[in-house]
């Protein structure tokens, strides 16, 4: 009867030795997955900052580039009446005379009526032209960078939302 006391006795010590190394490791593995759901919150806690972020930035840059473009817009018309006035002005400069006075020695250098310093260098009207096209220009590469910057802004919003719906799953 010792015998088999001394043997039921090992069979229950092994078993119980058995049970707490799987206790041990069944708490190493709880807290080890402690870990893992407090890193992934960690890390869903700073995609949603990021993302609100890069919302926030995104809003700004396009209320900026549409007040640009809007702006570039005006500009352009605002250029466009201009030079409409001016070769209006100078197209008619050459009938309009200054001196209306005829004097039998008039000097020289009033043979010809005032039509303005229209060729030199491109002039007022060129100055304008240039102007002009450099809001064209404005215009397009703003709207070029709006168009980039929305699709890199898609981009990033739908990456960061494919990698919170993983990191949700995985902390569930």
């Amino acid at each position: 009867e010792l015998s088999t006391n001394e043997q039921t006795r090992k069979e229950k010590t092994e078993a119980v030795e058995t049970l707490h190394a799987e206790i041990d490791q069944l708490e190493a593995s709880i807290a080890k997955l402690t870990e893992d759901i407090a890193a992934l919150t960690k890390a869903v806690a700073e995609l949603d900052a990021a993302m609100a972020e890069a919302t926030k930035l995104r809003q700004d840059e396009k209320a900026k580039n549409t007040q640009t473009i809007a702006d570039s817009q005006e500009a352009q018309t605002a250029v466009a009446q201009a030079l409409t006035v001016l070769k209006e002005f100078y197209a008619k400069a050459g009938d309009a005379t200054a001196l209306l006075q005829q004097q039998p020695g008039s000097p020289e250098i009033f043979d010809s009526p005032y039509k303005g310093i229209q060729s030199e260098n491109g002039g007022v009207v060129g100055m304008l032209e240039v102007i002009e096209s450099d809001f064209a220009r404005l215009e397009s590469d703003t709207k070029a960078a709006e168009a980039s910057a929305q699709k890199e802004y898609d981009t990033f919003m739908t990456d960061s939302k494919v990698d919170k719906e993983s990191k949700t799953k995985d902390i569930e």
